[in-house]
């Protein structure tokens, strides 16, 4: 009897555990879930739905970008600052039933998602 009641002990552990486990494990997306849930969003929806990322970074133009941009023929206009900022998440899209991409950047433009990429190489 003894054996039985710690091998019950030992199941209803290991089903807290795993309850527990996947409750904070998050939500994951299909690759068209996330991109038609996501795209043209605003940050704050992107924290309301996905959290804070894991990273943040701010997007620098380089010292020459307006002689180089200048050389194509269009006048640029300065008259409205760009914010780029790139947010990086883990796990959080699926490619197949099984596997997640290790990261998901999402890139805003002026606090607007304007690009998704998923990459399973850095």
């Amino acid at each position: 009897m003894k054996l039985y009641a710690k091998i019950s002990a030992i199941l209803v552990a290991a089903s807290v555990l795993m309850a527990a486990t996947s409750a904070f494990a998050g939500k994951t997306y299909t690759e068209d879930e996330f991109i038609s849930g996501f795209s043209g969003k605003s940050k704050k929806l992107i924290i309301e739905k996905l959290g804070q990322p894991f990273k943040k970074q701010q997007s620098v133009k380089p010292s020459n970008a307006n002689n180089m941009i200048g050389t194509m023929g269009k006048p640029q206009d300065n008259s409205k600052p760009v914010q780029v900022e790139m947010w990086y998440y883990k796990n959080l899209v699926r490619y197949d039933d099984k596997h997640t991409y290790k990261e998901t950047e999402v890139t805003f433009v002026n606090d607007r998602v304007m690009n998704i990429g998923f990459f399973n190489n850095r």
